[in-house]
């Protein structure tokens, strides 16, 4: 049992944020059919390299990115530009709980696909719309991308090297974070509307834009400058609030160390040589260390070098002071931690086998995440999902792919 097999997705969203959500929704076990364009397909199936190599070690047109979102989903091919891809595509809303889309503003009106058309058919129906800036407003018709965002929502003003230092200047997070988070803004919102719908019986429309998830997702950034007045700037690694929170350098390379409270504090100086620092007006509160940070962060880079990033992890562990290395990506996959919670994993793919996916965080008690299919090669379901969703013959389906609907 899965917590959301009762549910069904028709997805005509691409790229990043759209399929996040409805891959966070299908991993939780509800059917997400994705629709995509006969031919060419989610844009992220060709970006690439790298590119999955089959069985026999030759490359395939199935790209990693395209891969890292679309698990669990069946890959329909249809063309909504014409009026048969149209009305394919409305007879599966009829039966379905979820629509996904991210088209510019009004752009899947003219196909009859738009909210107010679907709503008519199908009143229980949760549409969830997702655009750069939102429906409405005057930067409402343009296109959004998560990098332009990033710039856009200041992310990148508070992200990268202290100004005046080499290498400083905007700087964008190393994943597309407005993408994602906007993806698991959409799956949260989605929930919310089908909890609303078990009460009222009514679905409703979600009006959601990267822009104002990025600013919602500022956080203590965005409230530091709305209570001072002053537009935080770039740290680096460090804390606007909080000291010492950052990296620090080692014998053998950088480790991360993150107090929290004071009493940590005072069991880092311990370690470092140092406890009377702990005690000391001018660092024992964090108030005091935010004030005193440049002279504070002096002392202890001068001790933190002496010793390797392996040699510190082991001695502020046991001094339960939160630290840790900075790792590669290659190095996170080896974290025992990581290996120990499974978060790499395998799953069949048609034309490579078994294949490296990268897991669900997600972990239920009762409904456990299930890893049913891979992502699905282009349009490898159109047929069984037109056979067994709407009824159509065999006839039928080779009729409408003559004509090149499907």
């Amino acid at each position: 049992m899965t917590a959301l097999s009762h549910l069904k997705v028709i997805d005509l969203s691409r790229i990043l944020a759209g399929p996040w959500a409805s891959q966070i929704l299908a991993d939780m076990g509800a059917k997400v059919i994705k629709i995509e364009r006969p031919g060419e397909g989610d844009d992220t199936r060709h970006w690439g390299p790298p590119f999955l190599n089959d069985r026999d070690g030759k490359p395939t047109a199935e790209a990693a990115y395209y891969l890292s979102t679309n698990r669990n989903k069946q890959s329909v091919t249809i063309d909504i530009t014409c009026p048969e891809g149209q009305e394919l595509v409305r007879e599966l809303v009829r039966g379905a709980d979820i629509l996904l889309e991210n088209f510019k503003v009004g752009g899947l009106a003219k196909y009859g696909l738009d909210y107010a058309s679907l709503v008519s058919i199908n009143p229980r129906l949760v549409y969830c719309s997702i655009t750069g800036f939102g429906q409405t407003g005057p930067y409402a018709p343009r296109p959004g991308y998560d990098v332009l965002l990033q710039a856009m929502g200041g992310f990148m003003s508070v992200t990268g090297r202290l100004e005046g230092e080499p290498g400083a200047g905007p700087q964008k997070v190393g994943v597309a974070v407005v993408d994602l988070l906007t993806g698991l803004y959409a799956a949260t919102g989605i929930l919310g509307a089908i909890a609303s719908r078990e009460q009222s019986g009514k679905g409703q429309h979600i009006d959601l834009a990267l822009l104002d998830v990025e600013v919602a997702c500022l956080a203590n950034q965005g409230m530091n400058y709305l209570v001072s007045g002053v537009s935080p700037k770039p740290m680096g690694n460090a804390h606007p609030n909080i000291v010492p929170y950052q990296d620090f350098p080692t014998a053998d390379g950088a480790m991360i160390v993150a107090v929290g409270n004071d009493g940590q504090f005072a069991r880092l100086m311990a370690e470092i040589g140092q406890p009377g620092l702990g005690v000391d007006p001018a660092y024992a509160t964090n108030g005091a260390r935010v004030a005193n940070r440049d002279a504070l962060l002096a002392i202890i880079r001068e001790a933190t070098v002496l010793r390797t990033t392996g040699e510190w992890v082991e001695a502020l562990e046991r001094a339960n002071v939160p630290c840790g290395p900075v790792n590669s990506i290659a190095e996170v996959f080896a974290d025992p931690q990581v290996v120990s919670r499974e978060m790499a994993r395998t799953i069949e793919h048609p034309l490579a086998g078994p294949i490296p996916i990268v897991a669900s965080p997600l972990r239920f008690s009762g409904t456990p995440v299930e890893y049913r299919n891979a992502p699905p090669l282009l349009g490898q379901d159109t047929d069984e999902v037109l056979r067994d969703e709407l009824g159509l013959t065999a006839e039928r389906i080779a009729e409408l792919a003559a004509k090149g609907v499907i």
